[in-house]
């Protein structure tokens, strides 16, 4: 009895000097991984948009994901030749949301055609117009999962720009979204019940880049 008081004692007195030591490791990690992304954007000629430093915007950006553990996501878009700064940064987040949503949309066909239930002829242009709804619906749904974090900007040299937008996803969030987007496009095209019992489960797949 004494060796196990003796063991819990040890592990509550030695529990928070590990939680310390691993917070530090991990600030290490990011300061490291925020400078040397720096020298990446310097080398590439972009620059920070915005009225925060490269540094800050960076770390801030490495803290939320830190902070979300496994749910959270980076999803980016891209403006490439545009010649105003503000329509090429709204174009690269409207790139974002596109992206995810085709991104799901894909995720989704890969599963079903994977599983092999959706091999008629009937069923094949059933699933055709399920896909591009569950698209349409989950980029209008998913917008409050895509969080802007950061954007930066490269000067083309003949009077466009190229822009990067970033975006960090919360994975519980845009589960959620996902299976509402789901739900409206089975009714929406009335995907049998057959098939949309087993489509359900597809929801809940993890969408990364």
């Amino acid at each position: 009895m004494k060796k196990i008081l003796t063991l819990l004692l040890a592990i509550c007195f030695f529990a928070p000097v590990y939680a310390q030591n691993y917070d530090k490791m991990t600030e290490k990690a990011q300061k490291k991984e925020v400078k040397q992304k720096m020298k990446d954007y310097k080398k590439a000629g972009y620059t920070i948009m915005g009225s925060r430093t490269m540094e800050v915007a960076l770390t801030r950006h490495y803290s939320k994901l830190n902070k979300l553990g496994d749910d959270g996501i980076v999803f980016d878009g891209i403006s490439t030749r545009t010649k105003s700064k503000n329509i090429g940064e709204q174009m690269a987040i409207n790139n974002a949301t596109i992206k995810y949503a085709q991104k799901a949309g894909s995720t989704i066909k890969g599963r079903v055609v994977s599983d092999g239930f959706a091999n008629s002829t009937e069923a094949e242009g059933e699933f055709d117009k399920f896909y591009q709804a569950y698209e349409r619906l989950v980029e209008q749904k998913v917008k409050n999962a895509l969080v802007p974090s950061y954007s930066v900007i490269k000067d083309n040299g003949d009077g466009t720009y190229e822009i990067q937008a970033f975006f960090i996803v919360d994975e519980s969030i845009a589960r959620v979204a996902r299976q509402a987007a789901l739900e409206a496009a089975i009714k929406d095209t009335s995907l049998a019940q057959k098939y949309a019992e087993k489509v359900r489960e597809f929801a809940n797949d993890r969408i990364e880049e």
